[in-house]
């Protein structure tokens, strides 16, 4: 008896499982709404560095960017499918391949045992020679092993990826980022192509298909079915002022490039907005067509506090991608906040234009 009742059980939530994977495989990826994580690839400050950068924090800055993550492949295996990276130039090699604290402070860990940060190429810090600590110290290395785990997961569902160009103004220890060039935004394209695949890309072109516009086709829902696009990336710019420019400069409608922009609604490029703050404003534009990230918290504040009416207000404004620094609680210090959809799922049907 007790055999047929699991049996029964079985086969009941095999077919939920079937039926909810149907319900979304029929659903426009701008009808979906997924949680993802915030900067995926950064470690924590090491002990002995915060330590030291604590006691000349006047500003109470370092408990805002006390946060870590576990490696991307395993965000993925949870069902994360939004992933946030910055990305420093390094056309020559070598720029950040000596964070400066380390002259400060003696630590128990090697940075970059293999000497990757002193070879050419892209580099995945978050703010250099402070919070250094990453999972990948190359783009490369990351795009190779969302391939590798793609592969091995060829139906998963479309991953939203947010890629921030940095660069700057020297900071406290006169490190000054690579500025970015048209050239070194045309080699980030070709970055993306080399080690992932553009047969593994939803770009722009895909969208805009015979439209005039980009925008023209965002606001007449051209976006593929989640079956259609099963196995591939979707990757957005995080930035809306002269790098997002560089990038679209001789690229009208972004014709030909890999990365979608964060422009204002209505321009020929808009398809894809950042929103930090859940307001009533998204809900309007999740109809119009447009795909928004927001954020369902920020700076470890909302967890500290296990205060949730952020992510609730994320999840009713019908944002399609949410981001999060916890979709498990903090190790770092003591709190249960912990952000996930209903029976800790990660992905769902829009609350505002899901049918």
């Amino acid at each position: 008896m007790k055999k047929a009742v699991f049996l029964g059980l079985y086969v009941s939530s095999l077919n939920l499982f079937w039926a909810q994977t149907q319900n979304l495989n029929e659903l426009k990826i701008n009808e979906i709404q997924v949680i993802g994580s915030h900067n995926s690839y950064k470690k924590a400050i090491l002990p002995e560095v915060y330590s030291y950068l604590s006691k000349k924090d006047s500003l109470n800055f370092l408990p805002r960017i006390q946060y870590e993550h576990i490696p991307i492949p395993q965000q993925l295996d949870l069902g994360l499918r939004n992933l946030e990276i910055d990305v420093y130039a390094d056309s020559k090699g070598g720029k950040y391949a000596h964070p400066k604290i380390l002259d400060l402070v003696k630590t128990t860990q090697p940075f970059d045992p293999e000497g990757k940060m002193k070879k050419p190429g892209y580099k995945m810090i978050h703010i250099t020679d402070i919070d250094y600590q990453t999972q990948y110290y190359t783009l490369e290395d990351c795009l190779k092993d969302l391939k590798k785990w793609s592969d091995a997961h060829p139906d998963h569902d479309p991953v939203f990826i947010t890629l921030e160009p940095k660069d700057g103004k020297a900071n406290q220890f006169g490190t000054e980022p690579e500025h970015y060039t048209s050239k070194l935004f045309d080699d980030l394209d070709n970055e993306l192509k080399r080690y992932l695949g553009k047969n593994k890309i939803i770009t722009p072109d895909d969208i805009r298909g015979n439209y005039s516009t980009l925008n023209e086709a965002v606001v007449n829902k051209n976006w593929p079915k989640v079956k259609d696009v099963k196995g591939k990336f979707l990757f957005v710019l995080d930035n809306n002022s002269e790098n997002r420019d560089l990038y679209m400069k001789d690229h009208p409608s972004l014709k030909g490039r890999m990365i979608f922009t964060n422009s204002a609604p209505g321009t020929p490029e808009s398809a894809v907005l950042f929103m930090n703050d859940p307001g009533p404003k998204i809900a309007d534009l999740v109809k119009q067509g447009y795909i928004i990230r927001t954020r369902a918290d920020a700076d470890t504040m909302e967890a500290r506090k296990e205060d949730y009416s952020r992510f609730e207000k994320a999840k009713e404004s019908g944002a399609q991608v949410i981001t999060t620094d916890y979709y498990q609680p903090s190790k770092l210090f003591k709190s249960n906040y912990k952000i996930s959809f209903d029976n800790n799922t990660y992905e769902r049907k829009n609350p505002v234009n899901g049918k």
